[in-house]
């Protein structure tokens, strides 16, 4: 009897919640509203082991519903006393949308280059997937390309380990290939360069988490044997202090 009841009261639900939307005048149960977010999820000051101080940024800023949004990012960075101005890594406006509950699909334009008035920038359209993937790996891959049609792609992977109710111990990796070679930009194909950082963060409050860190930088095939051809380093290490900043 209660099996049978059972199965008459769930197969009733959704006959009245039709019946319910068949009313005109009643009100949907949530209304479609926007909402937007700055995140700068690094924001910090960087000592290398050149003896160099060089402050980063790492923005994201989104405005809109569940499934359409306009997003800006924005990363770059600047050694601080040498008199040089700042290096902006990548400025992007895109367009977002929610393809499933963990993936989005963006797609704008970008700029990057040095921040002075006589630099010639360095313009490009972008495609991204950034999301969860499984074992809540945060990710971002974004495929570049800019005027001259070179290609390049980015990707970045994160995952939160969280120690206690406040405190998380954060590893990251960058990974950078460039699909075509860049003569005006200076560029060897193939893979070209590899970050790896980790980072300790303790919440303070949910919207700002200071943290330390450290990382390393390596310049990986035909870029390293050019670096190397010009004398220059192919690695860098260093520490970091900074903080993780949302409204």
């Amino acid at each position: 009897m209660y099996a049978k009841s059972l199965l008459f009261t769930t197969a009733l639900i959704p006959a009245l919640a039709m019946a319910g939307h068949a009313e005109e005048e009643w009100p949907e149960p949530v209304k479609e509203y926007y909402t937007g977010q700055v995140l700068f999820d690094r924001l910090e000051l960087t000592r290398t082991d050149e003896e160099e101080n060089v402050a980063v940024w790492d923005m994201m800023a989104w405005y809109g519903g569940d499934y359409h949004r306009l997003v800006f990012k924005s990363e770059g960075e600047n050694i601080q006393d040498n008199g040089e101005p700042a290096d902006l890594e990548s400025a992007e406006l895109l367009y977002g949308y929610l393809m499933s509950p963990f993936w989005s699909f963006q797609a704008g334009v970008g700029t990057r280059g040095s921040l002075s008035s006589d630099a010639s920038m360095e313009n490009y359209a972008v495609v991204s997937f950034m999301g969860l993937a499984p074992y809540w790996f945060e990710m971002d891959n974004s495929l570049m390309v800019n005027e001259e049609g070179d290609v390049q792609f980015v990707s970045e992977t994160e995952y939160e380990w969280q120690l206690t109710q406040t405190s998380y111990l954060q590893p990251r990796i960058e990974l950078t290939a460039n699909l075509t070679d860049s003569d005006k930009y200076e560029r060897e194909s193939g893979l070209s360069n590899l970050r790896v950082g980790l980072r300790y963060r303790h919440e303070v409050s949910r919207e700002f988490a200071p943290y330390i860190g450290i990382y390393w930088n390596g310049a990986l095939g035909n870029t390293a044997d050019q670096m190397k051809r010009m004398g220059e380093d192919t690695t860098e290490t260093g520490v970091v202090l900074g903080a993780r900043v949302w409204f």
